[in-house]
């Protein structure tokens, strides 16, 4: 239990301060392989099982688009050089970031059947306080890491490397990526009705029930936030040193 909560504590805080997207993507991996071994920690080794599936379906997605990405970039990883792609990339930028939000598990896709049950179920086991804020703040973390690739990548500034549109009209490339995006949106509830055929009744207190949900929705504003002020500060430094 220890070990798969710092797992997926380490490896979000070393996403946070990456830049390589490849790197990114690849530790987002480690810390939901240590969210399936928190699972199993549990003993909830069928819950374990079913975030693998459905990880794996929004994770090769993932992988996918960054892949798109870095050859339609100039074969770069370096995220500080992308910006502005969804110009350039408006049907990978979409898959993407469907991706990405069933990654930090909203709800009604992929992610967030098997992700929001097991952090439910860690709740009614009542493990102790020092697990269950760990695990949030893990939630969290995945958030975080998240909306800063698809800002650096898509919505932020130009970073001044070359960008090919030629991709999206190669579809060997993209035909995978429209597949996988579908079933990113309907494995959930699918593999869902498939491994559980009876409902899973649960009873938390309010402030539980709402926990994921809201945490996932602060770090997003943060996020968002902390992108925003760093966008003002460099271009008030460069104007500032203009003048």
């Amino acid at each position: 239990l220890f070990i798969s909560i710092m797992t997926m504590f380490m490896s979000g805080v070393v996403a946070i301060f990456e830049y390589d997207l490849k790197k990114i993507i690849a530790l987002s991996t480690l810390s939901q392989l240590g969210m399936m071994m928190f699972s199993i920690s549990l003993g909830l080794y069928e819950l374990a099982f079913f975030h693998l599936l459905t990880h794996a379906l929004f994770k090769a997605l993932l992988f996918l688009c960054a892949g798109i990405l870095i050859h339609g970039a100039g074969n770069t990883q370096d995220i500080r050089s992308f910006g502005g792609l969804s110009l350039n990339f408006p049907l990978v930028t979409v898959c993407m970031n469907l991706a990405n939000l069933s990654l930090c598990g909203v709800p009604f896709l992929a992610g967030f059947y098997s992700k929001d049950l097991i952090v439910e179920l860690a709740c009614q086991y009542s493990w102790g306080i020092f697990v269950l804020l760990m695990m949030f703040i893990c939630l969290s973390l995945t958030v975080l890491y998240s909306v800063r690739l698809t800002y650096l990548s898509f919505v932020g500034p130009y970073g001044g490397g070359t960008s090919i549109s030629v991709c999206e009209s190669d579809y060997s490339l993209v035909g995978p990526v429209v597949i996988l995006s579908f079933t990113s949106l309907v494995s959930g509830p699918i593999l869902s009705w498939l491994n559980f055929p009876a409902p899973v009744l649960i009873f938390l207190p309010v402030f539980l029930k709402w926990g994921a949900l809201f945490f996932v929705g602060v770090s997003l504003l943060v996020m968002l936030s902390l992108q925003g002020l760093t966008y003002s500060y460099k271009w008030g430094a460069v104007s500032k040193f203009s003048a």
